[in-house]
């Protein structure tokens, strides 16, 4: 039903009802109004949702709650969704939908739709792993005091300095969290736990805050006394409560190691309910109603397809044997790799931002509006290699005050060859993640959290959509770089298969490790660490390759039905202004669009 309304929305927007013109002139005024209450509202309830996390807060470059972190207590959760319950509420009693214009009710439907998924995942909250070796608050302390928590004053650095010594309540918490999620019969698979505890260690000495904290008290204008006593307290706080707050967790962690509940590594569909929860997991990943069969058939013939693409360029370079052969060539030849060196990854990040250079020159064939917020490449800092993928992106901040930041991980440069990095930087930087990311912040006249929000289908689709579009303009010369472009592919649609045959199918962890090694060319430290990452992250692998076909797909049809009058600018410019979109939404709006360039051509 919700998907009905949503697609309703869009089709008005651009083909309202013809009635007579003094009528029609008093209905758009009434609805002006009423859509300007309801983006009041929803600025409003965002604002709500906002001021319960101080993280957020500041991750948003506000200043607002920068002594504090989120609460993570059982009754911060409980208080969330009450929250979601309250405003889905006052959503509906607040105001008539009909009494919207059709934008006004895309809003509408957008923010119930975000309620009620939000919701349908509380249902499962015990199911929810809270943290894992790759991501939590036990490992983001570090990173996000250094690229979020700006210190531009006394007060911000005395702020600072208040996080520190808050960590044991911050980790005890989560800990709670996992014990709690133990005592219910919901563990994290068996190999989660040690490097929890060994990611929790690597940062407990504080060196990493230290001289990120020591650095901005440096960089501030203060007399050298204040600066002196910033330090001396911070040496308080990290020498003491910090590095016992990460001891204690990481204490508590290596203590449910030997819990006899946790008995292997499985997927989340052999547990209780388990069945439902990774069927709304696909839901809210995906944006679509695909059952758990259908992306697993699907992965499987995208990887055909694209092992008969590969096959073309095996032939191009004169490659003799199949294409198993040349996997182990790509994985193995000494000229795909720079050296485990400090040199070595500097050359890679050399490479990285030569290659955003490039693409931006060529921005303008490809996109009318561009982003105002600069993009970095940086290395991942080395204190949380270990627990970081091999490469993700960060957005700027509201105000500006940080750019858009690409990293890529560098700890083991035997994972990260070079006939990748053409396609990860375009994924990541540009015309992916920042483009996409940083214009939606741009926006002005979307209510605050479409501006914000997101859906992973439209965000990790357009990352993946990226990668191809350089390869219509010419890019991708080397032929090696276009199978890595393919690889990338490979993978995503590889994922399209793991994902499911873990979680729904029962596959072992061995034989999804098995079918990565056996049908794709990433390294096999790649393929384990995606494979750990894939089972405590259950669903969200499956979103890339979906939203990547559904933007192909959405834009050849445009092609064909516009024909010279296809502008690809135009197109983009379109899909990215309008925010991040459940894929079915963005379908109808496509639509609505063309619909509209072909009546502005008769």
């Amino acid at each position: 039903m919700r998907r009905n309304l949503l697609l309703a929305a869009c089709a008005l927007a651009l083909f309202p009802a013809a009635v007579p013109f003094a009528a029609a002139a008093t209905v758009q005024a009434a609805a002006q109004t009423e859509d300007a209450r309801l983006v009041a509202f929803l600025d409003e309830k965002f604002e709500e949702r906002v001021a319960r996390s101080p993280e957020y807060q500041t991750y948003l470059g506000r200043k607002t709650s920068l002594d504090r972190w989120d609460d993570r207590g059982p009754e911060a959760e409980d208080r969330e969704r009450a929250l979601l319950e309250r405003q889905l509420e006052e959503l509906r009693t607040g105001f008539d939908r009909g009494a919207l214009s059709a934008e006004g009710q895309l809003n509408y439907d957008l923010f119930a739709y975000t309620l009620e998924n939000d919701l349908r995942l509380d249902q499962f909250r015990m199911q929810r792993f809270p943290l894992s070796q790759f991501r939590g608050i036990h490992s983001n302390i570090p990173v996000f005091l250094a690229n979020y928590h700006r210190v531009d004053s006394v007060s911000d650095a005395e702020s600072y300095i208040a996080r520190v010594a808050a960590v044991p309540e911050v980790l005890g918490q989560a800990a709670d969290q996992l014990q709690a999620r133990l005592d219910a019969g919901y563990p994290l698979p068996e190999f989660s736990y040690p490097l929890i505890e060994e990611g929790a260690r690597n940062v407990a000495d504080g060196s990493a805050v230290r001289a990120d904290f020591e650095k901005k008290v440096e960089a501030l204008d203060a007399s050298e006394e204040e600066k002196n006593r910033l330090l001396t307290t911070f040496e308080s706080a990290i020498s003491a409560p910090y590095a016992a707050g990460y001891a204690q967790f990481a204490d508590r962690v290596g203590e449910m190691i030997g819990s006899e509940v946790i008995d292997g590594d499985y997927g989340i569909g052999v547990r209780e309910n388990g069945e439902a929860y990774y069927n709304a997991l696909l839901h809210n990943y995906t944006t679509t109603d695909m059952t758990a069969e259908e992306v697993h058939g699907l992965g499987l013939t995208e990887v055909q397809r694209i092992h008969e693409e590969m096959r073309e360029i095996m032939e191009e370079v004169g490659f003799d044997g199949d294409l198993s052969d040349f996997f182990a060539f790509m994985r193995e030849d000494p000229q795909f790799f720079l050296p485990n060196t400090d040199e070595g990854r500097e050359a890679y990040l050399e490479q990285a931002r030569g290659y955003v250079d490039g693409m931006r020159e060529r921005l303008p064939d490809l996109f009318g509006k561009l982003p105002e917020a600069p993009l970095e490449v940086r290395r991942v800092e080395p204190f949380r290699e270990r627990a970081a993928g091999k490469a993700f992106y960060n957005q700027p901040a509201e105000d500006g005050s940080r750019p858009g930041i690409f990293y890529a991980n560098l700890a083991d440069m035997a994972n990260m060859p070079t006939y990748q990095l053409e396609a990860l930087v375009y994924h990541e930087g540009i015309p992916g993640h920042h483009m996409q990311r940083a214009i939606q912040i741009e926006m002005e006249g979307l209510p605050k959290f479409r501006q914000f929000g997101g859906y992973t289908a439209f965000t990790e689709g357009w990352g993946l959509y990226s990668e191809l579009v350089p390869k219509e303009i010419g890019f991708y010369d080397d032929p090696y770089s276009d199978f890595g472009r393919l690889a990338m592919e490979l993978w995503r649609a590889a994922r399209l298969v793991v994902d499911t045959g873990f979680h729904a199918k029962g596959w072992e962890m061995q034989e999804a490790i098995d079918y990565l090694q056996e049908n794709t060319p990433n390294p096999e430290g790649d393929t384990i660490k995606a494979i750990e990452r894939y089972i405590v992250y259950p669903g969200q692998a499956t979103s890339y390759k979906i939203g990547m076909l559904k933007l192909i797909e959405l834009r050849e049809d445009a092609k064909a039905r516009l024909g010279d009058r296809f502008d690809i600018r135009a197109f983009h410019d379109f899909v990215l202004t309008g925010g991040p979109l459940p894929l079915s939404v963005l379908e109808a709006r496509v639509d609505g669009w063309v619909n509209a360039q072909r009546a502005d051509g008769d």
